[in-house]
């Protein structure tokens, strides 16, 4: 592992992210001994938010603390909560933490939006396609999307049980530059700074091993659910997604700012090959389920990096549902790229043709303008 000062002219900057993925646990969110809101701290964070925004960078919160809002108000004290019982905190908790997130957005003149997400909405394709469509158009809208694990419904069985996971393949899912976790700790060290005065910071991991893995340590006392170990494991997801990830102090005000003013952090450099294994599994590891045959002008459009739109579809064939892979080729059949269709194929079939204004009226919904969005799609040499 080199040094800060090596290795500082490649390390990210938020200021330069085009989309920044931020995750704050609940001890950060939640006054301990009020069971409160830590409402200044949260406008802090907030003007952050505003300051990135106003910049160019799309912003996504990732935020603990539903279930910490209300367990005093409703009696839950005990440090171990039956899986009713969370779930019961979480459905009143939510409406608390949405508001003071919304409070604080509000306040830097930014709309907030709730997003609630469990692990198989991660992992299954067609809910992983609408969960990214709808952040997709938040952010194009100017909002901030605020996100929380849906405790509410979620069983052991298909919960992430942590938000730093949850980020992780939040940012994997919209392709972020940047993953941000705050935390009690101002980033990784050798060993448990609070046990072993002799532990050593590292302010930049290159990439992460099993000797780095072994650094995680376990879940700390309190509200959070998490620890060391499972922010390795969000940096191994989010560095082979192609993001970079930074574990910062955030119980300073204004956290984001002070990073940016180089306050002490552990910077995960993204994998070099990260943001090609997508498309390498798009293009190699699954088996088309069906056709869309293009025009020569879609065909061009394609070679210049462009999405496929239904109006350049001449012919589909075959069965595939939205979220399965399709191979599009050109009208002598050779195979042009392969990619994840955004619709059906009898829907595809009925838009093949149109221009994208046309897509509503003709199904009576309003889908996505591309049939195959550029995101989903590998060229084939």
């Amino acid at each position: 592992m080199q040094s800060l000062d090596d290795i500082a002219p490649v390390l990210p900057a938020l200021a330069g992210a085009r989309r920044v993925v931020v995750k704050i646990g609940s001890a950060l969110v939640v006054e301990e001994k009020t069971a409160a809101p830590r409402a200044g701290w949260l406008a802090s964070v907030a003007a952050d938010v505003a300051a990135l925004r106003a910049r160019g960078t799309e912003v996504i919160l990732v935020s603990s603390g539903a279930i910490a809002l209300a367990r005093r108000a409703l009696g839950l004290t005990r440090k171990k909560l039956k899986l009713e019982e969370k779930q019961a905190a979480a459905a009143v908790g939510q409406i608390r933490l949405a508001g003071a997130w919304a409070d604080a957005l509000a306040a830097q003149g930014l709309a907030a939006a709730q997003l609630l997400l469990t692990l198989e909405d991660s992992e299954d394709r067609r809910r992983y396609l609408n969960a990214r469509a709808t952040l997709g158009t938040l952010l194009e809208l100017g909002c901030i999307p605020v996100i929380n694990e849906n405790d509410t419904v979620a069983t052991a069985e298909i919960r992430f049980g942590d938000n730093d996971r949850l980020a992780a393949r939040v940012a994997e899912m919209t392709g972020a530059d940047v993953l941000v976790l705050l935390s009690d700790i101002d980033g990784l060290y050798t060993a448990d700074p609070r046990r072993d005065p002799a532990a050593a910071h590292l302010p930049v991991v290159e990439r992460i091993t099993d000797e780095i893995m072994a650094m995680g340590g376990d879940p700390p006392p309190g509200y959070s659910s998490g620890g060391m170990r499972t922010k390795l494991i969000a940096a191994r997801i989010a560095t082979g997604a192609g993001c970079a990830m930074a574990i910062a102090l955030g119980q300073r005000d204004n956290p984001l700012r002070a990073i940016e003013e180089g306050a002490r952090c552990t910077w995960f450099l993204a994998s070099p090959e990260g943001r090609s294994s997508r498309k390498r599994w798009i293009a190699g590891s699954l088996a088309p389920l069906g056709s869309l045959v293009v025009d020569a002008g879609a065909a061009r459009a394609l070679a210049r990096g462009s999405s496929l739109l239904p109006a350049g579809v001449r012919a589909v064939e075959g069965s595939f549902h939205r979220g399965d892979p399709v191979s599009v080729r050109d009208e002598t059949g050779r195979e042009l790229a392969r990619g994840l269709a955004a619709y059906d194929m009898e829907d595809a079939r009925q838009i093949a043709g149109h221009r994208s204004e046309e897509l509503e009226t003709i199904l009576g919904w309003r889908g996505r303008d591309e049939i195959v969005h550029r995101d989903d799609l590998v060229l084939m040499p």
